[in-house]
């Protein structure tokens, strides 16, 4: 008989009682409940004595996992992680009585291994959330391979919940091609701004120079890249940035570098830089009260 630790590490935290019966009999199970080597979360459920892991509390609720916590668990990018894991509950099925906090969604969900469908998951996010946010999770669902376009735009037309409209527009939008989440986010803020004609990672190269940008515009001649925090790690990183930088304008190419709160938290200056650096002189925000009307 396996050790029911590690029935449940195996499983990702947690398990059904009758999924730890296929491994261990009652009697072990009751002893390590007994020993708290083990913790019940709800009825028929188990996990290990630790902060309850995402997929144990959709576990917990009878549900699996879904919208950006189903993207986590399927190894894909967000921007930004929910405070609570998104589960979601078949429509006739009973929700178990559990104190593990989630944001709970009733449907029909097709899943995979305790989380909806990439399909599921991409049109979730697409049909919930920001715009920016959707974009980072379709891009990279593309980019891992685990949908393609053709799948996401089928499942999207043929969707008949509200915001089919609004999933369609982002399918249409995403791009294999996009490196990460934030570049993903950049290119939203741009597309929302009415510039269209940025591609992701770019390759800028002649035969003395070679750069790939993480979005370019080749008729505007106009570079955007989203740093991090921690971009340069020794000095000859810098040296071989700033190398570049002045090697892209010597090529005509202008380039705007934007931080993540840039992009994330202050949407409007992207905006805001790239118009004035397009019409050749500086930009206004727009009112926020207008704005908002």
């Amino acid at each position: 008989m396996t050790d029911v630790v590690e029935i449940l590490q195996r499983s990702g935290g947690s398990a059904t009682f009758a999924q730890l019966r296929g491994f261990a009999s009652g009697r072990t199970i009751r002893r390590a409940l007994a020993e708290g080597r083990i913790k019940r979360v709800a009825k028929g459920v188990y996990a290990l004595p630790v902060d309850a892991s995402p997929l144990t509390v959709a576990r917990a609720h009878g549900g699996v996992l879904s919208h950006e916590s189903a993207a986590q668990q399927l190894g894909l990018d967000v921007v930004t992680i929910p405070l609570k894991p998104h589960v979601t509950i078949g429509r006739t099925k009973r929700r178990r009585t559990t104190r593990l906090p989630c944001t709970l969604h009733w449907s029909d969900a097709p899943e995979l291994d305790g989380a909806t469908t990439p399909v599921r998951t991409v049109l979730d996010c697409a049909q919930n959330l920001p715009f920016g946010e959707a974009l980072a999770v379709a891009d990279s669902a593309l980019r891992n391979g685990l949908v393609s376009a053709e799948e996401l735009l089928a499942a999207a037309i043929a969707g008949r919940r509200p915001g089919r409209a609004r999933a369609i527009k982002l399918i249409e939008a995403s791009d294999a091609r996009a490196a990460s989440a934030l570049e993903s986010m950049l290119r939203a803020r741009v597309l929302a701004a009415g510039f269209g004609g940025f591609v992701p990672q770019y390759v800028i190269a002649d035969g003395e120079f070679f750069a790939r940008v993480d979005l370019a515009d080749p008729k505007l001649r106009l570079v955007l890249e989203a740093d991090s925090f921690a971009y340069h790690a020794s000095r000859d990183a810098l040296r071989r940035d700033c190398r570049r930088y002045v090697n892209l304008a010597m090529r005509g190419w202008t380039l705007l570098r934007f931080s993540w709160e840039d992009v994330v938290l202050d949407p409007d200056w992207v905006a805001v830089a790239v118009t004035s650096v397009v019409r050749g002189g500086p930009a206004r925000r727009q009112n926020p009260l207008k704005r908002a009307a």
